[in-house]
This record gives structure tokens, sequence and C-alpha cells, in this order.
């Protein structure tokens, strides 16, 4: 019997979800099908792609690498499918920027105008999201992220600035010296995100009271009413009118421009792309917080 080929988006749903129920209802078919359809892949290649266990349906080894390969399998039909549509001189169609939410609602958003303006039928998409995306799963079209990404085959990488933080509070906290940061409420995030730059800048602090909130919009708008002090992004402490409380930053994180190995072939990618890196260019003063 021969592999169906059809059947790739079925196991790689049923290995997202876990629930053969669940992928029944994604693919809108009856749960038997999605079991039919299992096995006689699983007959066609001669290999057992998953097993069952109290938490649902998850890849063996082997199916592991058979998915792998699948994925990349699917990621170039559909940029086959992608580059065939494209217009080589028109930009248009969706394009989806992920990002950190600030980085995009008090830097990129205002930028957003000019790039619209010249290119009118493209669909931009500003999403707020610090999660790392696939690629290959189409997942998003560019990301820019904190860190220096690792390597990856399916991955452009370019560095396009630097983002500069400080210590920022309402009026109340200005001429506070640092010898007194100690004491001080700080606002935070939760201690699961202990792994962040930030959070590990401030347990060298060792702040007696830190207040934990969720997000940085949470944490800045906490500095506007008062609530404590901060680390924060220069260019959302600056832009609020919020008090530094030393001039110089206190710590640096890399911006990094990542996209799909393949997306510098299509014509709406490419015209985003060289709009956020200029974009950067224009901006390194305020982002880096100098």
């Amino acid at each position: 019997m021969d592999f169906d080929w059809n059947d790739i988006p079925l196991l790689r749903k049923l290995a997202e979800s876990g629930s053969m129920a669940r992928t029944a209802r994604d693919l809108e078919l009856v749960t038997s099908t999605v079991s039919r359809r299992l096995a006689a892949a699983e007959e066609a290649l001669g290999i057992r792609l998953f097993i069952r266990d109290p938490s649902g349906y998850r890849p063996t080894e082997a199916g592991r690498v058979f998915l792998e390969h699948a994925h990349l399998i699917v990621d170039r039909v559909e940029t086959m499918v992608l580059e065939a549509r494209a217009e080589q001189q028109d930009v248009s169609g969706p394009v989806n920027i992920t990002g950190i939410d600030v980085v995009l609602s008090h830097w990129l958003v205002d930028h957003a105008p000019s790039l619209l303006a010249k290119h009118p039928r493209l669909e931009l998409s500003l999403l707020g999201d610090f999660r790392e995306v696939s690629f290959a799963r189409r997942e998003a079209d560019l990301a820019i992220r904190l860190n220096r990404p690792t390597a990856d085959a399916a991955l452009r990488m370019r560095k396009i600035g630097t983002l500069g933080f400080a210590v920022y509070g309402s009026e109340a906290f200005r001429g506070v010296e640092r010898k007194e940061w100690k004491t001080l409420p700080w606002l935070a995030f939760p201690r699961e995100f202990a792994w962040l730059a930030e959070m590990k800048w401030l347990e060298k602090i060792r702040p007696e009271r830190v207040i934990r909130l969720t997000t940085i919009a949470m944490i800045a708008r906490g500095c506007e009413a008062g609530i404590g002090v901060a680390l924060l992004p220069c260019v959302v402490g600056d832009r609020l009118g919020l008090v530094r409380l030393q001039e110089r930053t206190e710590s640096h994180r890399e911006l990094w421009l990542l996209s799909h190995k393949d997306a510098g072939q299509i014509a709406r990618f490419r015209a985003v792309a060289e709009w956020l890196v200029d974009a950067a260019r224009q901006d390194a003063a305020l982002l880096s917080g100098s």
C-alpha cells in the first residue's frame, strides 16, 4: 500500500492536539476516519507513528522523525505556492509581525502609516507575542526578538538595533539615590519569568518589596500611578514621560529581526523587512535610550 501524502496535515494536527476527537473536529472529519487514516498511514510506512497514553496520542521516536521531515515538506510546498502566487513587483497581501507588545505599540506602530501609504494593498498585522514561533509552520512571517536566536536552517536572522533599559518611576521618586533603591517598592514580572534578563538584573538589587504584574504595559501603568519603580525599556519610559532615577541606561538587549529563509524571495515580505530595518535605523537613539 502506498502512503497517501494527503494524510500529512492529519498527522501533524494529531501530533499538535494529542486528541483524535479534536483532530477530527478541526479537520471537519469524524473520529473513525481519523483513526482509519492513521492506521493506513502506519501500515503504508511500516512504522508506528503514535502511541496512546492517559494524556492522549503522542508521537513515537520514529513518528517524531517522520513529522520533522513532514514539516519541512509542507513548508517547501507552502513556499512554492506563495512564490507562484506572488506578483514580482506587487506588494500586497497579508504580513504578520510578532514581537513583545510594548516594542510594537510604543515604537513600530508609529511607522505603520508610512508603510501602508506606500503599499495600500498590504494587509499588516502586528501581534504582541514573545513566544518562540515556528516559521516552518507559518505561525509568523517576521518576528522581532530581544535575544540572538539559536542557529536554525529555516531562519534568516539580522540584528537591527539595541533596546536600552533604565529605572523609571513617578515624580515622587525623583532624586532617589541608587543606594536607596533596595528599599523602594519595585514592579516586576511574576516569579515564573525569573529567566528574563530584566528579572536577573533586579535580583542583584535585592529589593525588600516587589509587586508582581504580568505585562510590561501593566508595570508601566503602575509606575505612572506611583505604585513603585521598575526597569523598563527606555522607549516606553521616555514616551510616557516617566522619571529616570538615573540618566544612564542600566542594561541593553539586542533587537533581532527573524524571518523564514525564503521570505526574501516574496515581494511583500521583503518590503516589510526593509521597512523594519529602516525604522530601527531612524530610531536608534530612541530605542537604545541614549
